[in-house]
C-alpha cells in the first residue's frame, strides 16, 4: 500500500476463548491453568487474569460464548485502519469494523486467510 508507514513487528497484547459451553470451559481452563477467570465488566464475557509469575507488562484475556469454539489472539497496531486495509491486500478479511470500547481502546477484528480470527487493538 502506497504511503502505508512501516511498522516492526506488534506485540500480542491479549487472547480470547470463544466457547461454546463457557462455564464448562471457564472450569477447565482454571483446573488446568490455575487461572483466575471471572465475570468481567462486559456482560456475558468472563475475564481472565494473568497467571501466576506473569511478567508484569503480561497478557490477560476474555471468555466468550460462541457458535465456534476457538482461540483469537489480539495484536497492537500503530495504525489501525491501514492494518485493515493491509489485511484485505493480503488476503485476509475484515470481520468486525473499528469500535470504540467504552472507557478502553479502539478495535477491530479480521481473519487471516485460512479463517483464523485476529483481534487489532490501536496503540
Amino acid at each position: 500500500m502506497a504511503g502505508r508507514q512501516k511498522t516492526y513487528a506488534r506485540p500480542v497484547v491479549f487472547f480470547e476463548i470463544h466457547a461454546k459451553d463457557q462455564e464448562r470451559m471457564a472450569a477447565f481452563y482454571r483446573e488446568m491453568f490455575e487461572w483466575n477467570i471471572s465475570p468481567g465488566p462486559i456482560p456475558g464475557f468472563l475475564s481472565i487474569e494473568r497467571g501466576i509469575g506473569a511478567d508484569p507488562e503480561g497478557i490477560g484475556g476474555v471468555m466468550s460464548t460462541s457458535d465456534v469454539s476457538r482461540i483469537a489472539i489480539v495484536i497492537q497496531v500503530a495504525h489501525l485502519r491501514d492494518s485493515l486495509v493491509h489485511a484485505e491486500e493480503l488476503g485476509g478479511r475484515v470481520v468486525m469494523q473499528p469500535f470504540d470500547v467504552p472507557n478502553g481502546p479502539t478495535v477491530a477484528r479480521i481473519e487471516d486467510p485460512e479463517g483464523n480470527l485476529i483481534g487489532l487493538v490501536q496503540q
